[in-house]
């Protein structure tokens, strides 16, 4: 056998995902990695889902694996890790908004309510789905006032269309929330303590 064809060791990790967050939030728990974004429609795969009737933490975990697949196929000897967020309110489904009204709007309607974030990884090794995993955060908004709204949106600017739900968390967005029952990771949409036990488990990090 050619000893170039055989798999390492360790096979090594790559996350099917470019998200600033994502690749910071494996950066900082001190994972060695590679980013390589996944080419996939994600809307095209969600639509029929959710006509359905998939609930949203499916929706997530089946873009998760999709993204996972779709990098595998290009670097079959590697743990390849997908990741997805989707946010649900009562029968609604929630996106990254397109533009600042959108944002706006978005903010609104969550306003007051609690919702859902579920967030979903799966590794993918040789083409075949390893491990799956989805976690969820219950978020409660507080009935902030339009004039804060309005300030919080010319805060964050840009950033504000980077998220599903149109708040930055891990930023001035916390101050929109009552109540938050859930995993940090979970809310940044990337659960790591769970990843980190299945890394460990397969031998891939040090136990």
């Amino acid at each position: 056998m050619d000893p170039k064809s055989e798999a390492p060791a360790r096979a090594g990790l790559i996350l099917a995902s470019q998200s600033a967050t994502r690749v910071g939030l494996l950066r900082n728990a001190g994972l060695v990695f590679e980013a390589v974004g996944a080419d996939v429609d994600e809307r095209a795969i969600e639509t029929p889902l959710v006509e359905a009737g998939f609930p949203p933490d499916d929706v997530a975990q089946v873009l998760a694996e999709a993204k996972a697949l779709d990098v595998s196929a290009r670097h079959p000897y590697a743990y390849v890790l997908g990741a997805d967020q989707t946010l649900g309110l009562g029968d609604r489904r929630f996106h990254k908004p397109k533009d600042f009204d959108g944002a706006m709007q978005q903010l609104l309607d969550l306003r007051g309510q609690t919702h859902q974030l579920h967030s979903a990884l799966a590794l993918v090794k040789e083409g075949e789905v390893v491990w799956r995993h989805v976690s969820t955060a219950h978020m409660t908004m507080r009935h902030f006032t339009p004039q804060y709204l309005g300030r919080y949106l010319s805060a964050v600017g840009d950033r504000v269309k980077t998220s599903v739900g149109g708040y930055q968390f891990e930023g001035p967005g916390i101050q929109l929330f009552e109540r938050i029952d859930g995993d940090y990771f979970t809310i940044l949409g990337l659960p790591v303590l769970p990843l980190l036990a299945e890394l460990r488990r397969l031998g891939e990090i040090d136990t």
